[in-house]
């Protein structure tokens, strides 16, 4: 089989959402993808993994880069794809994000003297922990191939400009106490009663709303794991909280760190997991040429994206793409082919006008 490039985006979504691509299991995708950019004259391409980069080398006074990964989560007894009469294409991947990455090839191989140059790449492994991410390993073993003045990663947005992204980290905070067992429990000192002040102060927080360039990231902070006890005759001696804090980027993972070692003072804070977010980059001509080619206000983007990853490079990046994000991951998932059409019109007007 071969990716059709020349079809119709709608119809090239089906077919990329036909070949399943779980996380760690892209090299299918990938191979048909490789072969079918290499086979466009206009095009550099280089692989890493399951990873392909595509290049056009015009000489252009700006270069900006495309991005979208190739897998998704697991299936959900939602493979083959199917069209509805109502124009959804419905099917594991199709909003998360195989749209994106339709229209990615279609202007791949169709815009051969874009007003920019235009770096397009497919990665892997996005939806799994980041020591797998795709992106992260072009980052730290070829970011020239990653190189530009500004970035859109194609992640579902309902068409609409999310600027930048939160920064993540995880905690878990601590207690400790003594073993007895529970039929003479003033023998022993319970852990998890003395998480309660934990829980007490994550109900009184009142999260940040920060306004950067005119977009409000609203923060988060909540107890998303509770870990203790033995037996249902013990007193716990341990128990940990993990605590999630999604934070502005107007913050450091320094920063957001000491903030939350602040709001639990007395305890005992190891960090276990930290992401950069990245700030809106909508200063740099290019994202303020694409944001008029949308034609509507940008938005902050409420979550983590690998955004951050480009930002880390110092290339300012936003996230712009179909589909409807809370769709994503679930067995209902679905977009609308006249989403996926709207998408590829507005980056062929922005890299041709």
């Amino acid at each position: 089989m071969e990716l059709d490039l020349a079809q119709p985006v709608g119809a090239l979504t089906a077919q990329l959402v036909d070949v399943p691509s779980v996380s760690r299991e892209e090299k299918p995708l990938a191979d048909l993808v490789e072969g079918a950019l290499r086979a466009v004259p206009h095009l550099a391409v280089d692989r890493d993994g399951d990873a392909v980069v595509a290049r056009t080398r015009l000489g252009r006074a700006e270069r900006v880069v495309l991005a979208g990964h190739l897998d998704t989560v697991p299936i959900a007894d939602n493979l083959p794809s199917r069209l509805d009469e109502d124009g959804l294409l419905w099917g594991c991947g199709t909003t998360d994000m195989k749209a994106g990455v339709a229209v990615q090839l279609k202007l791949a191989a169709e815009l051969a003297a874009p007003n920019r140059d235009v770096t397009y790449v497919f990665y892997d492994a996005e939806e799994i922990a980041a020591e797998f991410n795709g992106l992260r390993r072009l980052a730290e073993h070829h970011p020239d191939w990653l190189a530009g003045d500004f970035a859109v990663l194609l992640e579902p947005t309902a068409n609409r400009v999310d600027g930048g992204c939160q920064g993540t980290l995880r905690v878990r905070v601590q207690t400790t106490g003594r073993r007895a067992h529970s039929a003479r429990s003033w023998l022993g000192e319970n852990a998890i009663h003395k998480a309660a002040p934990i829980l007490t102060r994550l109900a009184e927080y009142t999260p940040r709303r920060v306004e950067i360039d005119g977009l409000v990231y609203p923060e988060g902070l909540n107890a998303v794991l509770i870990e203790g006890g033995h037996a249902g005759n013990v007193i716990p001696d341990s128990c940990a909280v993990t605590v999630n804090y999604r934070f502005s980027p107007d913050q450091s993972e320094d920063e957001a760190l000491e903030r939350v070692r602040g709001i639990f003072e007395g305890f005992e804070v190891v960090l276990t997991d930290s992401a950069p977010g990245a700030l809106p980059g909508l200063s740099h001509p290019a994202a303020a040429a694409f944001v008029a080619a949308v034609g509507t206000p940008p938005a902050a983007k409420e979550a983590w994206t690998d955004v951050a990853r480009f930002a880390a490079l110092g290339v300012p990046a936003v996230n712009y793409g179909p589909g409807d994000p809370t769709l994503a991951h679930t067995r209902e998932e679905n977009v609308a082919v006249a989403a996926v059409e709207q998408s590829e019109a507005t980056l062929r007007r922005w890299l041709t006008a």
